[in-house]
């Protein structure tokens, strides 16, 4: 019975074949959407997780600060004794990096560009997770005496040398001239939007005399070790810079530690809810289509009556005649989800190109919105169908 009744019901479909694609248009526009935004919100959770992690592994960062962000109290910045005691004082630590930050247009090979600038510590390049394309880090010597060396970013070596080797060339940063010693590879696009390439790192000291004049340092980066307890890292290196920094009990701090960790669960949250929510939104195209479907079947009752009258006086059931009007709409509701599938699997996979994410296949969300469609249909197509098996079979039979 089952099979005879979905043969019909393909049959009836094949029949207005222009109205049934109509009809399914509205579950195809929804689950192509549903599926289309989750898949995108995934990709970007994905992306998100990958560049906070570039920045460095089990990291703290320390800055100075009651609070980030606008509006946050300002703080006195640090110093390279803060950087020798977190060495000294605190366990569970790989490396320590202090940062200096800045901006500069630099000129090299009759080209200028405007880049960041870094002033840290061979360390900070482990911590911040580069590794080398070309060349070298600091040593030793050249950061004891500040020398005019400097590590560039492949944005730098692109736009300043184009594909020539950079590598013992000279790059004017203000009113100095430093030799580039080595070339780092290519981290990409940062959380922020930012180009994580497009920078110019210097030994601290260089940076600290000959770009920004002063001996503060703006950043701590804190690598723990892997097995560290992060939590307890972070109290203690709270507790010291409050002994160094000279804060009373009754004081708040004027610094922050954060954990990349913390951050990257925070910003990924955020994706992840901007998702459900642009879900939720194309869910209700979902909807729409119901009604459509739900319209055309009482548009098909209508037409077949005198059909249906003829099977009920030759002895179809009730059930008979309410199990054909709603086979057929719950095949046109998941046809139209295959569809969609199909069309959200290659407008997916078009825009995490475009956009440069990851594409993110989650086999959950293309099960729920195919089951989903098809309950549409169940659910728009039984009052259709429950109107039809009640018909008189005499007025059905007199209905022109």
């Amino acid at each position: 019975m089952w099979f005879n009744t979905l043969l019909l019901a393909l049959r009836e479909i094949r029949r207005n074949l222009l109205r049934s694609f109509l009809t399914m248009l509205g579950i195809v526009i929804g689950v192509s959407a549903v599926i289309t935004m989750v898949t995108l919100g995934n990709g970007a959770t994905r992306a998100v997780q990958a560049q906070i992690a570039s920045l460095g592994s089990n990291l703290l960062m320390v800055l100075p600060g009651q609070r980030m962000g606008p509006g946050g109290g300002g703080g006195p910045a640090f110093n390279v004794s803060d950087v020798d005691a977190i060495e000294q004082q605190i366990g569970g630590l790989r490396a320590v990096a202090p940062e200096v930050r800045s901006s500069a247009t630099l000129v090299a090979n009759g080209r200028n560009w405007s880049a960041s600038l870094t002033g840290s510590t061979q360390a900070w390049f482990g911590v911040s997770n580069w590794s080398f394309a070309a060349g070298r880090g600091f040593e030793p010597d050249e950061e004891r005496v500040g020398a005019a060396v400097c590590v560039i970013g492949a944005t730098v070596r692109r736009e300043l040398f184009g594909s020539a080797d950079p590598i013992g060339a000279q790059v004017r940063v203000k009113k100095f001239s430093c030799t580039v010693v080595g070339l780092l590879n290519s981290k990409g696009q940062g959380a922020m939007g930012n180009d994580q390439d497009n920078l110019l790192v210097l030994p601290l000291h260089t940076m600290q005399r000959r770009v920004v004049g002063h001996t503060r340092v703006n950043t701590i980066l804190v690598s723990m070790q892997d097995g560290s307890d992060a939590t307890r890292v972070k109290e203690s290196l709270e507790d010291l810079m409050r002994e160094r920094r000279r804060l009373s009990d009754s004081e708040d701090n004027n610094f922050n530690v954060l954990d990349t960790r913390q951050i990257a669960d925070t910003m990924s949250g955020t994706t992840q809810v901007m998702t459900m929510l642009l879900g939720a939104v194309a869910a209700v195209s979902l909807v729409v289509g119901g009604i459509g479907i739900m319209n055309i079947m009482l548009v098909s009752v209508t037409e077949r009556t005198r059909e249906i009258g003829v099977r009920l006086a030759i002895g179809a059931l009730e059930r008979e005649v309410l199990l054909q009007f709603l086979v057929e709409a719950v095949v046109l509701a998941a046809l139209g989800g295959l569809i969609g599938i199909v069309l959200a699997t290659a407008a997916s996979l078009a825009l995490a190109q475009v956009m440069q994410i990851p594409y993110a296949f989650d086999p959950s969300i293309n099960l729920l919105a195919f089951v989903f469609s098809a309950a549409i249909g169940v659910v728009f197509g039984y009052f259709p169908a429950r109107r039809a098996a009640r018909l008189d079979p005499i007025d059905a039979l007199r209905h022109e």
